[in-house]
């Protein structure tokens, strides 16, 4: 299709607004109206709120069962587009190394099952 067949009016106005309207969700347009939010449906959007609130749960239940000494950081959002202050997480990297002589699971392994 030729855009130019709007300007020789063997478009009309309403055909290229249906057209434009129906473009798919990862089309050159709408990226560059809606960056990278285009790249995200309501699945993936719901799927992020799953995780969230999982890591929230497992996070309540790791506070409710630890010592006051020894509370775990809540939980890292998932980043989501459009929203620059949230970003991912190295919880490898954040996470020190060793956990107590007791045999209970290190901050890094915490991190981990909880992240």
């Amino acid at each position: 299709m030729d855009l130019l067949d709007w300007h020789r009016e063997r478009l009309s106005s309403r055909r290229l607004s249906v057209l434009i309207q129906q473009l798919p969700r990862d089309s050159a347009l709408n990226r560059d109206l809606y960056g990278e939010a285009a790249d995200w449906s309501v699945t993936d959007h719901l799927l992020a709120a799953a995780v969230d609130h999982l890591a929230a749960a497992n996070w309540m239940f790791a506070t409710v069962n630890s010592d006051e000494n020894d509370q775990p950081e809540p939980p890292a959002p998932v980043p989501r587009p459009g929203d620059g202050s949230r970003e991912p997480v190295d919880t490898d990297a954040a996470a020190p190394e060793g956990g107590p002589e007791d045999g209970s699971p290190s901050a890094r392994e915490l991190a981990r099952f909880f992240g």
